[in-house]
């Protein structure tokens, strides 16, 4: 990674959020597609609400299965959150 979009878990959560909507857009999907989410956060007490902030900004109407765990570091030492998504989508 050689940019790292915001410093605070929302900041994070919002930026990893419009690179899982941009990749969906490319196969002419959405959020309304994403049926989990599995967000990974070095501190969840402390995380724990600007990340789902964050989160239902994107995906309140769609409620997708959503899973948050805590690690003990991720990729990048800047890095707080990473947020992974699954979609169904129809390719036909």
């Amino acid at each position: 990674m050689d940019s790292l979009d915001g410093t605070s878990a929302y900041e994070q959560s919002v930026s990893a959020l419009g690179i899982i909507l941009a990749a969906l857009a490319e196969v002419d999907s959405g959020a309304s597609d994403v049926v989990r989410t599995v967000v990974y956060v070095t501190d969840i007490e402390r995380d724990l609400t600007e990340v789902a902030r964050a989160h239902s900004g994107v995906f309140d109407a769609v409620r997708p299965v959503s899973t948050m765990v805590e690690v003990t570091k991720l990729v990048d030492p800047r890095m707080t959150v990473e947020i992974e998504a699954y979609a169904i989508v129809d390719t036909a």
